[in-house]
């Protein structure tokens, strides 16, 4: 191999390791521009027809969530109103996926390798760790690994103060064995993620930012038909939405 053919090689390494993530952000910005400029348009001119499908174009290109909000009484102050909100939404969303995208070191952080499981919908990211390995089978006090787990967990949720974190519990569609002292498994869901809560709250995590719920058994992530699939849902996520100011 000569040398022009390692250059080649190098080349095509460098040009595999370039991030295009910002692709979606300047993707982003474009949209939100062109949303602005059409409504800015509309209402220099008391045309309310205009102003109606303007609006109804915005929410279109947005994903269709606001359309209901354009009508044919509208108002200026109202558009104001419509445009910051949806101005608001769009940079949420690209926040959050700023924040989603550190969420892929954290699964690769040691003690957490194969154990996170992450995904990203509507501006709301969700982290999910397994039960099992939190928790001994039948009970709701975190093992050793499992605090181990959480604390691994705290230093991503300290580096993002911004994130409200409801913590939920889950577990499969089998009730506590004949003799438990858990009454049924909303109480076991709801207990396991009371307990990640207070330990996050050990660790310094403002109490503000946490809540917890059990679902027992709802929302399953495959179907209670085997071992493998019941030890899949038996879970706890950490579910993680950008405060608003003032909240």
């Amino acid at each position: 191999m000569n040398a022009e053919d390692d250059d080649t090689l190098i080349l095509e390494d460098h040009e595999e390791e370039v991030n295009m993530d910002w692709l979606f952000t300047f993707a982003d910005m474009i949209m939100l521009m062109f949303a602005t400029f059409v409504l800015l348009f509309a209402l220099s001119s008391p045309d309310s027809k205009k102003v109606d499908s303007a609006l109804q174009s915005v929410a279109a290109a947005l994903g269709g969530k606001e359309s209901k909000l354009a009508t044919s009484t509208i108002s200026r102050e109202e558009a104001g109103v419509i445009l910051d909100q949806v101005m608001m939404q769009k940079q949420i969303l690209i926040a959050q996926q700023k924040v989603f995208a550190d969420v892929k070191y954290l699964q690769t952080k040691k003690g957490l390798e194969g154990l996170v499981g992450a995904n990203f919908e509507d501006g709301i990211i969700t982290i999910r760790a397994p039960g099992d390995v939190l928790f001994a089978p039948g009970d709701v006090t975190l093992t050793e690994k499992g605090r181990e787990v959480i604390l691994e967990m705290k230093d991503f949720f300290t580096q993002h103060p911004d994130q409200t974190i409801n913590i939920r519990g889950y577990t499969d569609d089998r009730p506590p064995p004949q003799g438990s002292r858990f009454r049924d498994n909303w109480e076991v869901s709801s207990l396991r993620a009371v307990n990640v809560l207070r330990l996050l709250m050990q660790m310094n995590i403002e109490p503000k930012r946490l809540t917890s719920t059990g679902l027992a058994d709802l929302n399953p992530l495959y179907p209670n038909t085997t071992d493998e699939y019941r030890a899949q849902n038996r879970r706890v996520e950490f579910v993680l939405e950008k405060r608003v100011m003032g909240k």
